[in-house]
This record gives C-alpha cells, sequence and structure tokens, in this order.
C-alpha cells in the first residue's frame, strides 16, 4: 500500500507543489482586518481540496472570528480507529517586509529551500497531510483510518475560539487521537519525536510608592523607591543556583526519570552559547541545559520598567515600577496555583512603604506529555526512521501549544505531533521558509505513519 502512494507523490511532485503555492500565497494574516477576505479564500482553499480528495460533511464553521474548516471520513468502517487532525491556516503579519528578500505571498525555491510566509508554520505542514491522504485515495480507494478535520484561522492570535468549539461540540471531534503538524525537528534531517510540551503562566508585578514622581535630593531617604523595592522582591525569588524559591513551587513536579535523561542524552545538542551570545550556560543545578530547557520549569523576568529611560540623568524615585513574569511548568504542575503561589510569595516579599498588586496572566496551560514508549509515538519513531533514514531522537520541548492541552483536557487522548519543521526556518520573522527535503521525507514519513496505525 505504502508504495503506490510514494510512486502518487513522486510523480504528481509539481503538481501537488504548484498548489501548496497557491495556498502559500493566500496572504491569510489574521492579525489585520484587512485581510479578512483573504482569511476566507484559504479556508474556500481547504473546503475545495478536502472535497476533492474525498471527505465530506465539510463545513467552514463560524467562530465568532475567523472560520473553522472541518470534515470528515467514515470511509475506513466503524472497526478502525478515527484521527482527530489539527492545524491552522492563518500566517503572521511580515513586518518588517524590506527584510524579506523575496515577496512573502510569491513561494519561491531557493538552495533547496520554499520561501514564503506559512510555509513551514503552518500551511506546509497542513498540505502535506492532506496531499497523503490524496495520495492514499487516489492509489488505494480508501484510507486506512476514519478522519476528522480540525484546521483554524485563529492560532495566530491566541486560538481564542477554539476551546469552546470543541468543548461545546465535542461529539463532533470525538476520536481516538489525535494528529498536530506544527513543531519541528532538532536539526534538518534528523528525525525527531516530540513527545512532551511545557505549560505556561505569568503575572506581572506593579510596585508603587508615591503618587508621582519625586525629587531624589529632597525625598531620597524618605520615601521607599519602588525600583528598588521591585527588585528585591524579584532577587527572593530565585537564587544563584537558578532554583526557584517560590514555597512549594516544586511540590507537584513530575520527577524526571532516568530513561527520559537518557533519552534527552541522546538529541543531538545546541551549542546555547553560540547560539545566543552569552557567555555560559546557566541551568538549575543537577541538570543539564538540555533538561532544564526540556523538562524543568523555569521563571523568567521577560521584562522590568520604571522611572527615567531617557539619555543623560534625571533625578528622581519615581512613583512605580513593573515586572513581567512568565513560567514554563511541566507535568503535575497547574497553572492557578502557581499564579498563586507566586502572588503569595511577592505579597510576603514586600517591603514597607510601598503597594504592590499582581495581575494573573489570563492565558494559561497545562503541561503535556506522552510516554515516549506509547505504541503510537513507537509507530511515529518507526515511520520517521524509515523515511529518513536515520534514527529517530525523543525530545520534549520548553515551548507551550496550548491546543494540545485543551485536546487532551476535553477527550483525554494521546496527541501525537509529528512536525517535520527545522531551526532555520525562520518562523514569524522575514525569509520564513521550508526545506524541499523535508517537505518529501515529512510525507514520506506521513504514508508508513497513517498505513502503520492498524497493524
Amino acid at each position: 500500500m505504502s508504495n503506490k502512494a510514494l510512486v502518487y507523490l513522486a510523480d504528481n511532485r509539481e503538481r501537488l507543489l504548484k498548489k501548496l503555492n497557491d495556498f502559500l500565497s493566500i496572504p491569510s494574516v489574521s492579525t489585520d482586518s484587512e485581510h479578512k477576505d483573504d482569511i476566507k479564500k484559504a479556508a474556500d482553499f481547504l473546503a475545495t481540496y478536502l472535497g476533492e480528495i474525498g471527505f465530506e460533511n465539510i463545513d467552514k464553521k463560524e467562530t465568532g472570528g475567523h472560520p473553522l474548516v472541518y470534515a470528515e471520513y467514515n470511509g475506513a468502517g466503524s472497526d478502525a480507529p478515527t484521527v482527530l487532525f489539527y492545524g491552522h491556516y492563518d500566517v503572521q503579519p511580515v513586518d518588517p517586509i524590506d527584510q524579506w528578500k523575496s515577496d512573502p505571498f510569491k513561494p519561491e525555491v531557493r538552495k533547496g529551500r520554499l520561501y514564503a510566509r506559512g510555509s513551514s508554520d503552518d500551511k506546509g505542514q497542513v498540505f502535506m497531510n492532506l496531499a497523503v491522504f490524496e495520495a492514499i485515495m487516489k492509489t488505494e480507494g480508501k484510507l486506512p483510518l476514519n478522519v476528522k478535520i480540525c484546521i483554524e484561522g485563529e492560532e495566530e492570535i491566541g486560538s481564542e475560539n477554539l476551546y469552546d468549539i470543541l468543548q461545546d461540540k465535542k461529539d463532533l471531534f470525538e476520536a481516538d487521537f489525535a494528529v498536530i503538524s506544527d513543531s519541528g525537528m532538532v536539526a534538518e534531517n534528523q528525525p525527531t519525536i516530540l513527545y512532551g510540551l511545557k505549560g505556561f503562566t505569568g503575572v506581572e508585578i506593579t510596585v508603587t510608592g508615591p503618587d508621582h514622581d519625586l525629587h531624589s535630593g529632597m525625598y531620597g531617604g524618605a520615601v521607599k523607591n519602588p525600583v528598588m523595592a521591585l527588585t528585591q522582591i524579584l532577587a527572593t525569588m530565585k537564587n544563584s543556583d537558578e532554583v526557584i524559591t517560590v514555597d512549594h513551587f516544586y511540590d507537584d513536579v513530575e520527577p524526571l526519570s532516568d530513561h527520559e535523561r537518557e533519552l534527552i542524552s541522546q538529541v543531538p545538542g545546541e551549542d546555547f552559547v553560540e547560539a545566543t551570545g552569552a557567555p555560559e550556560t546557566a541551568s538549575e543545578k543537577g541538570y543539564t541545559p538540555q533538561e532544564h530547557t526540556m523538562a524543568r520549569p523555569t521563571f523568567e523576568i521577560n521584562g522590568i520598567y520604571g522611572g527615567y529611560q531617557g539619555e543623560g540623568t534625571k533625578t528622581i524615585i519615581p512613583s512605580s515600577a513593573t515586572a513581567k513574569i512568565t513560567c514554563r511548568l511541566v507535568p503535575g504542575q497547574d497553572p492557578e496555583k502557581i499564579q498563586q503561589l507566586l502572588e503569595d510569595h511577592v505579597k510576603k516579599a514586600a517591603p514597607t512603604g510601598v503597594r504592590v498588586d499582581v495581575q494573573k496572566e489570563k492565558l494559561s496551560s497545562k503541561a503535556y506529555k506522552v510516554e515516549p514508549d506509547h505504541p503510537l509515538i513507537k509507530k511515529a519513531a518507526e515511520s520517521y526512521t524509515k523515511a529518513f533514514g536515520k534514527e529517530t531522537v525523543f525530545v520534549r520541548m520548553g515551548g507551550s501549544i496550548p491546543v494540545v492541552e485543551w485536546i487532551e483536557d476535553i477527550y483525554n487522548i494521546p496527541v501525537v505531533l509529528l512536525g517535520f519543521g527545522t531551526p532555520g526556518d525562520r518562523l514569524h520573522s522575514p525569509n520564513e521558509s521550508f526545506p524541499l527535503e523535508s517537505y518529501d521525507k515529512g510525507m514520506e514519513t506521513l504514508v508508513y505513519y497513517w498505513n502503520s496505525i492498524n497493524e
């Protein structure tokens, strides 16, 4: 079965690439109301293509924002498993446009890479899955499993309507497992299983003293400086060993097993010093930088401001100071509980002479992890290895994908992250691109994977 689909993909490569280019040429920027018609065009493109493949019950569901494209295939029969395939067709803005070497919405191939906004995130990877469904349908007459399609147009603006849709229409999206191709590999041509994602939460701390900026000569020594007070609070939240010192922060952290530490050690390591320009690495005591990034919680100050920021000196005691803090969480940690722990710590650590306000981040998510030896994960790893000719590595990612948590929370099903992006794709930046080698080998991987599910 696999060989027929692979031959079809090879024979139709140029036609399919042109179709992908047509998709990429639609400027479906979800953040900009000027592209509202383009968003609809992208949704129409998907609905039409799904019909050509052989999907049924195709629907562009209204969300209160941009439409969600739904379709289903039930031809594999009631005994076959059902997969929920998720992706998104909206893209990031292209700014700054003057840094693009070619028009972001006129796809162009240079040195083996396809340059266009959305080529990697996520139109290219969505299209790869649909093209594989086409190849199997056209050569075998049916798919080896039942499929439900969920491709939204609001991922780049926080998927603000998706959770309610998945919850309210639970029966419609019900499946045995989910597959998402909106991630990547640790290096070009290095097959990678992403079996875990961190959760996310944060707070904003504002310290207020006087009701206006004060002359530091007249009031220094009499009034508490809010910037100094804020830095004193922050200094109590993490120590020099990179250990977070907020009471009970680690209470629910799932320990990192020896097996997982071994998997992480086998991942080709990024040279953090070379990649970042930092003088040296700084990870939690007892853990390597990769272990900390992938599988231990973090506490970061993302921004801090207060007082005079201009050239020269302005001798004031600022009236207020603010810090923005985010934490990446691991399995076992609850975002709301962590927010409360942070608030409790800040209020306890606050010095006298100032008022402290803590605002909690509205968009939070729990961490996700599927066991690396889960049968669906093992089949994915085998499919990657077969297509790329290299052993698959297993990683957990420091980033967060809220939809993964939502699917697990609502449906309690495993989520398989089959991504083919590479570190050089420049996601969200000028000159986004996708390697054609990943495009070809990625579709080969998908052919093997879809056909392995019933084996």
